[in-house]
């Protein structure tokens, strides 16, 4: 007794297949961009402020930037 033989092509690898790429490679993309997202931000972290008078904001060399954001906040 003779069996049909199949037409399917021959199973592939896991690798090979495109669709676990594309389910795959979507989320890993995202994760490598907010990895780097998290550098960037980590090296280009501003430094803490711990003079109490440049905080309050009694530092005179901060006063016309002062000046000029509030100004440019105000109606008009």
């Amino acid at each position: 007794m003779n069996l049909p033989t199949s037409r399917m092509p021959p199973p592939q690898p896991w690798w090979r297949e495109p669709m676990l790429w594309l389910v795959v490679g979507g989320p890993a993309l995202v994760v490598v961009a907010s990895l780097a997202t998290a550098v960037i931000a980590w090296r280009g972290a501003d430094p803490v402020v711990t003079d109490p008078r440049v905080a309050a904001g009694a530092d005179t060399a901060l006063q016309p930037a002062l000046k000029a954001r509030n100004h440019a906040a105000s109606p008009r």
